[in-house]
């Protein structure tokens, strides 16, 4: 029967014994290197397990935080530009528009007094109701004549 047996059974083993890999010569190294002063744990060649990964994960991290800053001073310079040019914008609307309005309105005033102009020209020229002015004709060959403009109101 094979469910309860005295004796204890190991699962399959391998004995392997890897080829490039001597423990024996390792420490042997190791303990060469310690005598003459130097230390194997302060080498950077060793590898230690992770070691690139954090490495890269460590510049990951500066590389975005650098990122970040930019950004930040980016973010900076865009908002003074533009507070700047709102500046700008509103003092031209302050400053020159209510100029071109006036401007405007002086052209249209003037062409409005002109036209007004014409048309009291054009009624004082002939008007068929108005009554008639009668001039007597008491002036003698050779005198001279005096013309006078008379202003009309």
């Amino acid at each position: 029967m094979g469910f309860f047996s005295p004796h204890k059974r190991h699962a399959n083993k391998f004995n392997y014994i890897p080829r490039y890999y001597d423990p024996a010569k390792e420490a042997r190294e190791q303990r060469r290197a310690e005598l003459r002063g130097e230390r194997m744990d302060q080498n950077e060649e060793e590898y230690t397990p992770g070691k690139y990964i954090k490495a890269k994960r460590e510049a990951r991290e500066m590389r975005r935080a650098q990122e970040q800053q930019e950004h930040r001073a980016d973010k900076r310079t865009k908002m003074w530009t533009m507070g700047v040019g709102l500046v700008l914008i509103a003092l031209f609307i302050y400053m020159i528009v209510p100029r071109l309005g006036a401007i405007f309105e002086m052209a249209t005033t003037d062409k409005a007094l002109r036209e007004q102009a014409q048309q009291q020209l054009e009624i004082e020229e002939f008007n068929p109701y108005a009554p008639i002015v009668i001039v007597p004709n008491d002036y003698e060959e050779g005198d001279e004549l005096e013309i006078k403009d008379i202003e009309l109101e």
